[in-house]
């Protein structure tokens, strides 16, 4: 019982933590008078995946791969099944959205990139090197080409953050305080999960790509609601896409560029695939505008469920 309530304590803790990171970053990049699109493209994206990033560092330096990979795939899969399924339920999502489609493409391309990486198991530096490059690569294009063509659809990140704050002893404190709970939410987290992975007799890798995937997914779910609630369903698909990058691209490649990641032989043949297969469908949604309506949210959701418990 203690377990399970040090796990929601520290999933609690990484989302709260996570968020006031964002906006204490934009209120910060605000005051700097830093382009909007940076905020939006940089601060806001990487704030929203801070709770996976954080939580997938410190399994690798406990040892236990299989909550750092997991984590990350475990992830992607409710990014597709839960974030764009939940918010379904009270609101049409229309996956079509203007400039998306390098998005997509680089969403796809980094998914298979770490498929063949982990068939070639362990993700090493170099693994870790490359993807962090594509990353790179891809935001130094989406800022370039936005700017060079002034795209109307630039992302506007005030449809993902909460009202930020102005004074500059608060922006300090949301900061700082950010920086001090992630880390504590992370330990929490891994420590309490490898312990009810012993008492279950499940192994760290199941935990990670059930438990603690939905949990540092609460953010993008957050954000999806929020966006139904306000009819923006640019925002939900955007959020997915972007989360399921990054989490690949610069957590993944992160992590692994500091510390070599072995691989559990279930992701490489089962939980990698059901990521392919949840990516490929945003893909098709996107590409033949397909809505997502209420039975198609619950048909999402219902599939997600077969997944965690098919995982256990």
């Amino acid at each position: 019982m203690l377990s399970i309530l040090t796990l929601i304590a520290g999933l609690t803790v990484l989302v709260l933590a996570g968020d006031y990171l964002v906006r204490g970053a934009v209120a910060l990049a605000e005051k700097l008078s830093i382009d909007p699109l940076i905020i939006g493209l940089t601060i806001v994206a990487f704030g929203t995946s801070a709770p996976e990033m954080f939580v997938s560092l410190q399994a690798a330096f406990d040892g236990v791969s299989g909550i750092a990979v997991g984590n990350i795939i475990g992830s992607n899969i409710a990014n597709v099944f839960l974030v764009l399924g939940a918010p379904a339920l009270f609101m049409t999502i229309n996956c079509r959205e203007d400039g998306l489609g390098v998005s997509l493409a680089v969403m796809i391309a980094l998914t298979l990139m770490l498929m063949v990486m982990m068939w070639l198991t362990p993700l090493n530096r170099i693994d870790g090197a490359i993807l962090l490059t594509v990353i790179a690569g891809y935001l130094a294009w989406q800022i370039r080409a936005a700017r060079k063509h002034q795209l109307a659809s630039v992302p506007d990140y005030h449809d993902e953050v909460a009202e930020v704050p102005h004074e500059n002893w608060k922006i300090a404190l949301f900061i700082i305080g950010a920086l001090i709970g992630l880390p504590i939410g992370a330990w929490l987290t891994v420590d309490s999960a490898s312990q009810i992975a012993r008492m279950l007799g499940a192994s760290e890798t199941v935990i990670g790509l059930t438990i603690v995937a939905i949990g540092t997914s609460l953010p993008e779910l957050v954000t999806s609601v929020m966006a139904a609630w306000r009819k923006s369903g640019a925002v939900m698909i955007g959020n997915v896409v972007g989360s399921n990058i990054f989490n690949i691209g610069l957590i993944l490649g992160g992590t692994a560029l500091v510390i070599p990641l072995d691989v559990d032989p279930r992701i490489v043949t089962i939980d990698m695939w059901v990521m392919l297969a949840a990516g490929l469908l945003v893909v098709a949604l996107a590409h033949w505008n397909l809505p997502i309506k209420k039975l198609g949210g619950l048909a999402m959701l219902a599939v997600f469920g077969a997944y965690i418990v098919s995982v256990f």
